[in-house]
C-alpha cells in the first residue's frame, strides 16, 4: 500500500442521542467533536438513533390496527350486488 493515502483508522466514539448511550467503535469518520471516556479523548459523532434505540431492533414497535382499516376499505368500496 502506497503510505499517507489512506485515512486514519481509530476508535471513535458514536453517542445515540436519544437514549444517550455510548458506542467505541474504530472508524474513518472526521469530526470535530471530542469526548473523554475513561481518561481518553475520542472524537464524538452523535447519531439521532442506532441499533439500540431503533423500534426495529428493540421490538417495541407500534402495532398498527390493520385489521380495521382493511375491514373500512371493503365497506367503503365493496360492489353492490
Amino acid at each position: 500500500m502506497k503510505e499517507g493515502i489512506h485515512p486514519e483508522y481509530r476508535p471513535v466514539v458514536f453517542r445515540d442521542s436519544s437514549i444517550g448511550q455510548n458506542f467505541i467503535i474504530r472508524s474513518t469518520v472526521k469530526t470535530k467533536d471530542k469526548i473523554t471516556l475513561d481518561g481518553q479523548e475520542y472524537p464524538l459523532v452523535n447519531l439521532d438513533t442506532s441499533s439500540a434505540s431503533h423500534p426495529h431492533y428493540t421490538g417495541k414497535q407500534k402495532v398498527v390496527d390493520t385489521g380495521g382499516r382493511v375491514g373500512k376499505f371493503n365497506a367503503r368500496y365493496a360492489r353492490k350486488s
